[in-house]
């Protein structure tokens, strides 16, 4: 069923034309098979999933070729790493573009052996859950920056979404809950974790029992928008600090969780050089965390960090639906480097957190998150700690909340609505 337009649909019909392979990748259930026969019916199709072409391929990589000829879409490819090598003599021997169509669940630069194979051969393009943009139907595709002609553009297509917020929030961002509004909440998640984290991610994190598994994913989803403390988790599961280290990245692999990396500067020598983490999809969080209505949410002791990662999300989204690589592009900042006031006479240092940080053309847009109507100056308090940054500007501080309107707190700071992500 496809009945929401997905921003990134003219991304990955002009990939296709100029490239001979497209991989598209993203967590289960975003929607990728989907995007695929919506947008090119013409092309065969198989999946991995079906245990019977997985092995054929396996086994002999020319036989099921010859069964499946190209143009040839091939869902959850990264079930057979063998196949790459394949395809990279294919492609080094063809001037045709559009010959494969490619679906995996994890990234292609974190996939072992296949971003080596294929380098320059394939292009790859990500897809996340639905963005508030998709599910309101708002055309307005640039990634976020807050320059002023960004809110310019954004404010002449704003609709309102506090409305709905935490149900949104709280019912996740996979397409399937929108495209079939009866699907019951309760039942998807619980189908989704069985189906496809029990199956597939344990099958890689091999946790030595089915409770072990579930813990450890109760304890990440519990942390979301939080530095991560390995040790602490590790203690909480029952396991080596080593092994929570590799299951979280087997879940950033797969598209459950995003590391966000701090900023580091030899000018910010105090800045904590830990990640934070964020669950990907607010819904399953919530899940897993069993915050079972958006009430209960709103209302309760994870609504910041729900909020605040909701946000980060989004934003993310912005990026990815534009086919732009953010990785290079956001940070989060957490230190004590700023000196702001002095007791019987000296400067004290004071630990202080920027929740993100845009990078972009040499310019540094420090960004605060708060699940507030009534913001403040106070609330970037720290955004100055960037003016010390060597061969950096330090573009307009934004302050992300709920108030219903823009709104300059100073002439570099202002405070945007949710509604201008």
């Amino acid at each position: 069923m496809y009945s929401i337009k997905r921003h990134i649909e003219a991304v990955v019909e002009r990939r296709a034309k100029n490239s001979k392979a497209i991989l598209l990748t993203g967590p289960r259930q975003v929607g990728k098979s989907t995007l695929y026969r919506h947008l090119f019916s013409h092309v065969n199709q198989v999946t991995f999933d079906d245990d019977l072409l997985l092995m054929q391929a396996q086994e002999d990589l020319n036989l099921f070729l010859l069964n499946n000829p190209c143009p040839l879409m091939i869902d959850e490819v990264q079930k057979c790493p063998s196949v790459f090598n394949k395809l990279k003599i294919l492609l080094d021997n063809s001037d045709d573009c559009g010959l494969f169509y490619l679906t995996g669940s994890q990234k292609l630069q974190l996939m072992e052996g296949i971003s080596e194979s294929l380098a320059g051969r394939i292009s790859v393009v990500e897809l996340d859950g639905l963005s508030l943009r998709e599910i309101y139907d708002i055309p307005f595709t640039k990634h976020f920056v807050p320059t002023a002609e960004y809110i310019d553009a954004r404010a002449a297509q704003i609709k309102n979404y506090r409305n709905n917020l935490w149900e949104i929030i709280h019912r996740g961002s996979y397409p399937e809950l929108y495209a079939n509004p009866g699907r019951e909440w309760m039942d998807y998640y619980q189908s989704y974790v069985k189906t496809y984290l029990e199956r597939d991610v344990n099958k890689i994190i091999k946790a030595k029992n089915h409770l072990t598994f579930v813990k450890f994913l109760t304890c990440v989803a519990a942390r979301t928008g939080q530095v991560v403390n390995y040790t602490n988790i590790a203690s909480e599961v029952g396991v080596s600090e080593v092994t929570i280290k590799e299951w979280i990245s087997i879940l950033e692999k797969s598209g459950i969780v995003y590391i966000l990396k701090p900023y580091t500067s030899s000018a910010l020598n105090r800045a904590i050089r830990s990640p934070k983490m964020y669950f990907r999809d607010t819904g399953l969080c919530c899940y897993l965390t069993r915050w079972l209505t958006s009430e209960t949410l709103k209302n309760g002791a994870m609504a910041g960090p729900m909020f605040e990662t909701f946000v980060i999300n989004e934003i993310l989204k912005s990026y990815s639906n534009e086919g732009l690589d953010y990785d290079f592009n956001v940070f989060y900042y957490n230190g004590k480097d700023k000196k702001r006031k002095k007791e019987n006479g000296e400067e004290v240092e004071l630990e202080g957190e920027i929740d993100l940080i845009i990078q972009e053309n040499g310019v540094l847009y420090p960004i605060e998150i708060k699940l507030s109507a009534s913001p403040k100056a106070e609330m970037a308090s720290e955004f100055d700690v960037l003016d010390g940054v060597p061969d950096k500007k330090r573009g307009i501080g934004t302050i992300i909340c709920l108030y219903d309107k823009k709104m300059y707190l100073r002439e570099n700071l202002i405070a945007l609505p949710l509604e201008y992500i």
